[in-house]
């Protein structure tokens, strides 16, 4: 037990604190509010508090739990909104009303709630760590894996319902429950991490084949205010081909978030048709809420989604704003006084970004079935003014390996998602390849190549346009222009809210894309011939292949007929 000796915001300093450890969960005051121990000096321990502070004296007892910051793992995380150090709001709220009234302890995990377990092991079966015991149908769509943490013998393992502190079985003698807990700083083990060498599919055309994302990779979304961030998160989150999604708001505006707990409960799963809730977690740590427990919602989020990786599944892990995130560490590393970095942000900066990021991977999970599972993380990032030269965004681009860079100026112009097609990049796009000609076509890597050219001499050619207008171009590069604002319109543009548009599967982007390029490629030809680019531009066809953003999958047969169409529409020019 020791005494609080000074406190300066978020982070205050007990003194008589013999025997406690770094990183050890603290309770401070007489409402035993909950920090953790960031610093020790003799047996003077600093602290950051991750409740509101004022109020507080010197003199007041700090009691060490002995136990760093865990979460609770185990069925029941998913629908669930939590804080950033894993108390429902819900409870919360029911507690203390609308404000989060402080040293309100709440468990995570609902403890009366029963939950029908269906035993997988037998009694005398030999498991090792990550071996699955049983099964729990969390929600309709989830089953929920009960993995082993230690090997031995299975005894007593039978089928019924039990609440998350009750005993499943017993393993090497021990009793074994569905509740675990796990320290948030520290990863958990896989056996192997495997090349990312498998595509995220989001949907999302220019991400797709432009800038593909791996499972188990990790992204970089940076973008000034009012660009489509929330949006494009939103996106992924509902479209892309992973089975969890957790949506961490850190440091967010109260309002962005509450648009964001009040829209995901109402999003429909596109892959099962029930509420995409049943497959969320998320975390909300609005930028009016405590700053220290905005440093622990990141770690909070990416154990959950370690754990559910650890099951098998594929996770999408969205962070916004991993901004937030560095202010907040920026706060408290000034009020430690701490020498400070670059802009005033902490010197360890970049590293606590890597190890963020480093937790992202695609795996096999622990355990003798060989289960494979992945961490794909999603960080958007909020530079001030937008520009990406400040430290977080330069120490981001280091570890990720995907960046895709909105656009103000884009967004101005209506055109979503916004991402600037000649600054965004993706260092996936090699290792993914293979993917891509065994399953969808072998050109798939010559036309992605040959569409980013046309883009790129496109931008050449502005400039020139600029100075002296269109029409002093030659025809030929100004069919360029035609073909490449064809690109842009027709296939980079895409419609988050029509309800074809929205989505975008790997085949029918591909023909999508084949078909502007075929389209390209006979315009040249024609204008070689002496055809006159103003037919060209009027021809019907170019408003048939504009409309193929809004063919339904199952009429795919009818974008691959439009190359036929394409070239009679070209062999009757040629003709007249």
């Amino acid at each position: 037990m020791g005494i609080l000796h000074r406190i300066s915001g978020p982070v205050v300093q007990a003194k008589e604190m013999t025997g406690a450890k770094m990183y050890d969960l603290v309770k401070v005051g007489h409402e035993g509010l909950t920090g953790e121990i960031i610093k020790i000096v003799g047996d003077t321990a600093t602290i950051q508090v991750y409740e509101e502070t004022s109020g507080l004296r010197p003199g007041e007892p700090v009691e060490s739990t002995g136990q760093p910051l865990s979460v609770e793992l185990a069925p029941g995380l998913l629908t669930s909104i939590y804080d950033g150090i894993q108390r429902p709001l819900d409870l919360l709220a029911e507690k203390g009303g609308d404000f989060i009234t402080r040293g309100i302890n709440v468990p995570a995990i609902d403890r009366k709630k029963k939950w029908e377990f269906v035993p997988v092991a037998k009694n005398g079966q030999k498991v090792k760590v990550g071996d699955i015991l049983g099964t729990v149908q969390e929600t309709e769509i989830i089953t929920h894996k009960i993995m082993a943490a230690w090997e031995g013998e299975v005894a007593d393992i039978r089928e019924g319902s039990y609440s998350v502190e009750d005993t499943i079985c017993t393993v090497a003698g021990k009793p074994m429950r569905m509740l675990q807990k796990w320290f948030v700083r520290k990863s958990r083990p896989v056996a192997e991490k495997f090349d990312p060498n498998i595509p995220l599919i989001t949907g999302q055309r220019i991400v797709d084949m432009f800038f593909p994302i791996a499972k188990g990779g990790t992204v970089c979304v940076p973008g000034p205010f009012g660009s489509g961030k929330t949006v494009t998160q939103h996106q992924f989150a509902k479209w892309s081909d992973t089975q969890i999604v957790v949506y961490v708001g850190c440091g967010e505006r109260g309002n962005e978030m509450t648009e964001v707990l009040t829209e995901f409960p109402h999003l429909e799963d596109p892959y099962t048709k029930k509420p995409l809730m049943q497959r969320t977690v998320l975390i909300a740590n609005t930028s009016n809420m405590p700053v220290a427990a905005r440093e622990a919602s990141i770690y909070t989020a990416v154990t959950i989604a370690e754990y559910y990786r650890d099951m098998g599944y594929d996770v999408a892990l969205m962070a916004d704003s991993t901004s937030r995130w560095a202010e907040a560490m920026r706060e408290i590393g000034g009020r430690l006084e701490e020498m400070p970095g670059e802009e005033g942000y902490p010197a360890y900066l970049g590293r606590r970004l890597a190890e963020f990021y480093e937790r992202a991977g695609r795996v096999q999970c622990l355990g003798s079935d060989k289960r494979t599972g992945s961490v794909t993380i999603i960080g958007a990032v909020s530079p001030p003014g937008g520009d990406i030269n400040e430290p977080v965004s330069q120490n981001t681009l280091r570890v990720t390996k995907v960046f895709l860079a909105l656009d103000a100026a884009l967004a101005q112009r209506r055109h979503f998602p916004a991402f600037n097609w000649l600054r965004s990049y993706s260092l996936y796009t090699d290792t993914l390849e293979q993917y891509y000609i065994n399953n969808i076509s072998a050109d798939w890597v010559e036309l992605r190549k040959e569409a980013m050219a046309l883009l790129q001499k496109e931008a050449e050619l502005q400039e020139i346009v600029q100075l002296v207008g269109p029409d002093a171009l030659p025809e030929k590069e100004q069919a360029i222009l035609l073909s490449a604002k064809m690109i842009r319109e027709d296939y980079l543009q895409q419609s988050a809210y029509h309800e074809v548009d929205t989505y975008s599967s790997l085949r029918k982007e591909y023909l999508m894309l084949k078909n502007i390029m075929k389209f390209h490629r006979r315009a040249l030809a024609a204008v070689e011939m002496g055809v006159q680019l103003k037919k060209i531009a009027e021809m019907p066809i170019r408003e048939r292949i504009a409309r193929t953003k809004e063919i339904p999958e199952e009429r795919i047969k009818e974008i691959e007929m439009i190359a036929n169409e394409i070239d009679q529409a070209f062999d009757a020019l040629a003709k007249q």
